[in-house]
């Protein structure tokens, strides 16, 4: 059986799943009134039938037979739930239908931001090259333009994945593996004047040269988002530390916090899109995970990984993503 690849469709047969299944709720509820009210009608009738009050003179009298009786109830009983059926379809159809517009056009809206953006892109690459070609590299000018360059990648393929999200184009994994060390250190770098500003330090601590087997660009991505939710949740003064080794067949990377913690919610539900814990803190709103790490356990997943909390309480978090190593 070949499937669609078209996101469109996709979300059609989501939709028509979502509203087979309201139908099902409704016909059921639907049927189960009907089948009270039946029931309680021929108790009434047959408890009627078999006291049969005094024949007067002269009155006229229409005699049921009960077993047509209660055929004819199952009859009304079929039929009522039949109709309950249709019109719980029909009913959910008609309610459903706005959400399937409201996401075709998410779709369109994010297909056409992507295109408009690439060109923007292009051109600030471009600029960025002809800035590098009068910058010697290893001033500090030259190594700021070569991060801003890096910086300008990340988005283009950002929006690259986007635009594969909503046309529904399969993604083209890049050949080469990640060397995960390097990456790691990349992404400290990236977050260090961030940290700087809040007094955090930041550590590395590596065994090895672990290579996985996922594109470099969306490791650093994956790493990237950890980093970002420990760097929202330490308290300036705190440390953050990003190891990465090797387990077995596995590239194993873990980003520790010296914060205070993660309460108020599951730890399954933490890379849940826009998860938010129900406990509040002096005074604060309560914690938001935004869709960062929903993104990092999407990004493990599809590489054949995992994205997992590794501990959390009042002495800090560690979060951890496993990766199978590259075989070459």
């Amino acid at each position: 059986m070949i499937r669609s690849t078209d996101p469109t469709d996709q979300d059609q047969q989501v939709l028509r799943k979502a509203a087979l299944k309201i139908a099902l709720r409704i016909s059921a509820v639907c049927a189960l009134l009907v089948l009270c009210l039946l029931a309680a009608a021929t108790l009434y009738l047959l408890n009627q039938a078999g006291h049969p009050e005094p024949i007067e003179t002269g009155a006229v009298y229409a005699y049921l037979d009960t077993n047509d009786l209660v055929k004819a109830m199952i009859i009304a009983g079929v039929a009522g739930t039949l109709l309950a059926g249709g019109i719980g379809w029909l009913s959910a159809r008609s309610a459903i239908r706005p959400l399937g517009e409201a996401l075709a056009l998410q779709r369109r809206f994010i297909q056409d931001a992507s295109h408009e953006m690439r060109t923007p892109l292009a051109i600030l690459d471009a600029r960025i090259q002809l800035a590098q070609r009068t910058t010697t590299p290893d001033t500090p000018t030259g190594q700021a333009l070569a991060r801003i360059r890096a910086d300008t990648a990340s988005l283009t393929l950002i929006v690259n994945e986007l635009l594969e999200s909503a046309t529904g184009t399969p993604h083209q994994p890049n050949g080469s593996p990640a060397d995960v060390a390097g990456v790691a250190k990349d992404v400290m770098d990236n977050i260090r004047p961030l940290a700087a500003k809040r007094g955090i330090t930041l550590e590395y601590s590596g065994s090895g040269q672990p290579r996985a087997n996922i594109p470099p660009q969306r490791l650093h991505r994956a790493i990237l988002g950890l980093a970002e939710n420990a760097l929202a949740h330490t308290p300036p003064g705190g440390h953050i530390t990003i190891a990465a080794s090797t387990t077995g067949n596995r590239a194993t990377i873990t980003v520790t916090d010296s914060g205070t913690g993660i309460t108020g919610i599951d730890r399954d539900r933490i890379f849940d899109r826009f998860a938010r814990t129900t406990h509040q803190r002096d005074g604060q709103e309560p914690r938001s995970f935004g869709i960062g790490l929903s993104l990092v356990r999407d990004i493990a997943a599809a590489a054949g990984g995992t994205a997992e909390v590794l501990h959390t309480g009042p002495e800090g978090t560690g979060m951890r993503i496993d990766l199978p190593l590259a075989t070459s």
